[in-house]
């Protein structure tokens, strides 16, 4: 749901992304083996964000966060990187697991595409219990019982099955609502600040909520023609009450986070209060950065690839400096991975031999309005509270 735009994040903002997307990915595929990254997803790290916004980088910090450098990866131009590490970058991956488990056991259950095929969808069960299991065991070694996620999975079948014209909309949403809730209200705890727990918790309930919205609102075309359940249509909810919830969720998200404390709270109201608004804007088709247009990742059933650090839509770290030049033979290997993963077609990419920012051949666009003053600041006074807007040009003071 969280897809920012690297116009709207600034330098810093989005090399402090980056280092939480890629920390993600690492930490799957430390605990997990490789083929753990693909359920790399930008709403998962969150928690991860989280975490350290309330602890900070500064020396003496808690365990739960850190930073490493990491080896060159053709994701990312196949260049080092400093990226996080610890606690909330494991939280991140055992929430990831589970969710990307979740995802795919829906998927079996509507029967799409090949998974209404009996041995596909059996092979698809195993990959999920094993993620359900692999996420267990990262989630205990940070504190954090999974069960809650994998409950609210189980229930939100039964919740379904049951919802009908008439039924709250928030009867529906409640199962997701309680998940993220408790995977955010564990970041205090990692961070060492017990008391932003409760409202962290209120954070990530709406946080949920609103993601189950958004989901089904995005999908209600696409479900019609398929004929798989959609809550907004199988409640009767119409789409003015759909966006009343969601804008009462997106107020609500900005204000939780005022209760809480942040060592440095910058990329978290970027991100929790406006990349929210226009999370919200994008489903119910109105404004949001044209940046994003084309391919993006929103989670695991995002198209491979999209998911990860350098993926279509996805925000590229900082440019290197310009004197950091490879040589020929290494640099025609990195053409060859960008290339292969289809980063010089669609989106930003570093040019391979100079490190040179360059669009692909399909992803020029018009950032018009990323750095005007709505957008970004909400007008200077209803939600900046000090949130440092980077990459903000319209002269407004946060």
């Amino acid at each position: 749901m969280v897809r920012p735009c690297r116009h709207r994040l600034g330098e810093s903002l989005t090399a402090q992304w980056m280092a939480h997307l890629c920390g993600l990915c690492l930490a799957l595929r430390g605990d997990h083996g490789q083929f753990a990254r693909i359920v790399t997803n930008y709403d998962g790290l969150l928690v991860s964000v989280l975490t350290e916004a309330q602890t900070g980088l500064a020396p003496g910090a808690s365990s739960g966060v850190g930073r490493r450098t990491a080896g060159p990866c053709p994701l990312r131009g196949m260049r080092t990187a400093s990226v996080a590490h610890g606690e909330g970058a494991r939280l991140a991956a055992a929430v990831s697991l589970v969710l990307a488990s979740a995802k795919v056991r829906d998927h079996v259950a509507d029967g799409d595409g090949l998974l209404a095929r009996a041995p596909v969808a059996r092979a698809a069960r195993r990959v999920a219990a094993g993620w359900d299991r692999a996420g267990a065991r990262t989630g205990s070694a940070v504190g954090f019982d999974t069960a809650v996620l994998v409950d609210a999975v189980d229930r939100q079948g039964g919740i379904e099955a049951l919802a009908g014209p008439g039924t709250p909309l928030l009867t529906v949403t409640e199962p997701t609502e309680t998940a993220t809730a408790a995977a955010f209200a564990h970041t205090a705890v990692l961070a060492g600040r017990p008391y932003n727990a409760e409202p962290l918790a209120d954070a990530g309930r709406l946080f949920g909520r609103l993601a189950h919205l958004l989901d089904a609102v995005e999908d209600r075309h696409a479900d019609a023609a398929s004929g798989a359940w959609n809550p907004i249509t199988a409640t009767g909810t119409s789409l003015t009450e759909a966006r009343r919830l969601a804008d009462d969720a997106v107020r609500g998200v900005r204000l939780a986070l005022r209760e809480a404390e942040f060592a440095d709270g910058r990329l978290v109201r970027r991100l929790l209060v406006h990349e929210l608004r226009t999370s919200a804007d994008r489903a119910f088709g109105t404004t949001a950065c044209a940046h994003t247009a084309g391919p993006e990742a929103a989670g695991p059933h995002a198209p491979p690839g999209t998911g990860v650090p350098g993926g279509p839509g996805a925000p590229l770290p900082p440019e290197p400096p310009r004197g950091n030049r490879r040589g020929l033979f290494v640099g025609c290997a990195v053409w060859l991975g960008l290339a292969c993963t289809c980063q010089m077609c669609c989106g930003t990419y570093q040019d391979p031999w100079t490190g040179e920012r360059k669009e692909g051949q399909c992803g020029n666009c018009d950032c018009s309005g990323c750095g005007d003053c709505c957008s970004c600041c909400d007008c200077c006074g209803n939600c900046c509270d000090n949130c440092g807007c980077d990459g903000c040009d319209c002269g407004c003071n946060c």
